[in-house]
């Protein structure tokens, strides 16, 4: 029977240093870092964690997600998150695996394997925490040792991985993911509102536009909304914005006025005070910082 040792041993034998590394299957990265880290914010695309060695905190809105080598999480959705590395050194470092969920292959296994929310169950958070069991684990292992045989991936890969999706759905809270791939219901027209959010966020959020455009009244919309992301969808608006202008003064290197209006704000003292809150320090201040610090945390 695998443990999470022999994972964390092939963890760290296919990453050797700090950061993540994708792998040569295309959803599956790795991830290693030596020493804890300070909070890092991104959005976390929909995906499996597995921590083999070390721990993490995630901040979704107010709320803390705590999980190590007796936990995974799972994001069933896109969301935007703070991620920490909190337990992690020299001589243990931190080992981890995200599985990136596409929504089209998880709904054709739930299909396939018969599995579904109960018909009851109500519009639950996209962010949670489970208890990997032995089957779980004996399929990751056998998706990592396909990295020791390159030339076995293209026609061993998929199955390997297919095998990791349908245990993921049979455990405990393998429902909650069908239930955010579903092609009906509340959870979809979420799903289809975050997407929608990520390709707009700069445009002028009108909610009763929005809700029509999601097949939504107003009040559903602000409570199922809110159900899944932990914020209602202006405060997830804010979010995607804040992100992209950070990403933009770092990347793009362009001033805070600037990044500010190619995110939607018209108000350049607003936009200073909201990223300001959100990330600790101005615009300008914070970009400066990070481009003085160390390589960015693992996410």
């Amino acid at each position: 029977m695998t443990t999470i040792a022999e994972i964390a041993a092939l963890i760290e034998r296919f990453t050797g240093t700090d950061g993540m590394h994708q792998t040569p299957i295309r959803p599956l990265m790795l991830g290693r870092r030596c020493a804890p880290a300070e909070p890092h914010r991104g959005m976390h695309e929909a995906a499996f964690c597995l921590i083999a060695q070390g721990a993490k905190r995630v901040m979704l809105a107010d709320e803390i997600y705590v999980y190590d080598r007796s936990r995974f999480l799972v994001a069933s959705v896109d969301l935007p998150v703070s991620g920490q590395v909190i337990q992690a050194s020299v001589d243990e470092p931190f080992l981890g695996l995200v599985l990136r969920l596409d929504p089209a292959e998880v709904a054709e296994m739930a299909a396939q394997a018969n599995l579904a929310a109960p018909a009851d169950a109500a519009t639950l958070r996209g962010l949670f925490v489970g208890e990997p069991g032995p089957q779980l684990l004996e399929a990751i292992a056998r998706l990592l040792r396909l990295l020791e045989s390159p030339a076995d991936i293209p026609v061993l890969a998929p199955l390997a991985h297919r095998e990791l999706l349908y245990r993921l759905l049979r455990s405990e809270h393998g429902w909650r993911i069908a239930q955010m791939v579903a092609n009906q219901g509340h959870s979809q027209r979420v799903r289809d509102a975050i997407g929608w959010l990520r390709a707009h966020f700069a445009e002028p959020l009108h909610i009763d536009e929005f809700a029509r455009h999601v097949h939504m009244s107003p009040s559903s919309l602000h409570h199922h909304f809110k159900a899944v992301t932990a914020m209602s969808p202006l405060q997830f608006q804010k979010q995607l914005r804040l992100q992209e202008a950070r990403r933009l003064l770092l990347s793009e290197g362009v001033d805070a006025a600037t990044a500010g209006h190619r995110v939607g704000y018209e108000s350049a003292s607003q936009f200073s005070r909201e990223y300001s809150r959100l990330f600790g320090a101005p615009p300008a201040r914070d970009s400066r910082r990070l481009r003085e610090a160390p390589a960015a945390a693992i996410s």
